[in-house]
């Protein structure tokens, strides 16, 4: 939306008067509520998009706004392309505002309580089918330091669906290997114990035998379990770029990062039985709802099993 040509200004006092109101509304949920600075900006944004929608419509007086002035201006918003998070974000950015108004008794009532919030569509991530996954972990050539390491370390991901970010803070005092289970502190440093199959624990096992001692020597890398060939703990980039490479190697043209690993790791998991709380609490997902996108590409695999071999799919196909 341009609204630098064909904006018909506000009067000076009603444009000052809407500007001292938003600048309240800033302060007041930066200092009351604690917002950050990123919050605020896009709280500010929003509002200065729809200041410039009032003048437009040649509004200036803020009590005129009514539901049907919203629900017009939500209209524009999605018809120049706005995304439906991006126009929840507007639209519960205006609710907060009104809110506030209420609050400070500039207006006696909320034109934003009729307006619904529009339906995210989740993108379905990126997973890998199990024959992928195992070209993947053949990749690496365990007959090298490197390659050895690299082998342990994808094992661990796809075995474990530990975040990146986890992954390169596990240090060997975390796993317990005759027990099969690994202590991962995620996101809030919440502590949760995920199993670890044999093969993985077999795998980390002969790197820490045969190789992370040769790198150690340079005394950088503490506890943690996966060093770089100079000793020092592995970062987010580093992994991503040992995946990338083996995954182009493996002549895989999807676009995997190491998040992949672990959305592959809770859909396999759900395509063999397992359960959807099993798997929430190996992810370390607070909220199930975050955990229950794995089930709708669940429900595609169940479709095409479905497809295959029900045989009336069968008999229809053939």
């Amino acid at each position: 939306m341009d609204t630098n040509e064909h904006t018909i200004p506000l009067s000076k006092r009603q444009s000052d008067f809407f500007d001292r109101l938003v600048e309240r509304f800033i302060n007041h949920i930066m200092l009351e509520k604690g917002l950050s600075d990123k919050t605020a900006e896009a709280y500010q944004s929003d509002l200065k998009r729809f200041t410039e929608y009032l003048s437009e419509s040649q509004i200036s007086n803020i009590m005129q706004v009514e539901t049907n002035v919203i629900r017009q201006y939500v209209r524009l918003l999605s018809d120049v392309g706005l995304a439906s998070s991006s126009l929840s974000r507007n639209i519960t950015t205006l609710r907060v505002f009104y809110r506030y108004l209420i609050e400070q008794d500039e207006v006696q009532s909320d034109p934003t309580e009729k307006i619904e919030l529009p339906k995210l569509i989740k993108k379905l991530p990126v997973v890998l089918e199990i024959h992928e996954i195992e070209n993947v972990l053949n990749q690496p050539d365990s007959s090298t330091p490197k390659g050895m390491r690299d082998r342990a370390l994808l094992e661990f991901l796809y075995a474990t669906g530990i975040r990146v970010s986890e992954l390169v803070s596990v240090k060997q005092s975390d796993l317990f290997s005759s027990e099969g289970f690994v202590r991962i502190f995620g996101k809030g440093q919440k502590e949760r114990l995920v199993p670890v199959g044999d093969i993985a624990i077999d795998w980390v096992e002969r790197y820490r035998e045969t190789v992370r001692p040769g790198w150690t020597r340079f005394g950088r890398g503490g506890d943690v379990l996966f060093l770089s060939v100079r000793g020092r703990p592995l970062t987010r980039v580093a992994v991503w770029q040992i995946l990338k490479a083996y995954v182009e190697r493996a002549g895989i043209v999807k676009a995997v990062s190491p998040h992949t690993f672990r959305h592959s790791f809770a859909t396999h998991l759900l395509e063999g039985g397992a359960d959807l709380r099993s798997v929430q609490e190996m992810l370390g997902h607070a909220d199930i709802s975050t955990t229950q996108i794995y089930t709708h590409l669940d429900r595609e695999y169940l479709k095409e099993v479905i497809r295959t071999f029900h045989p009336r799919e069968a008999d229809f196909k053939t």
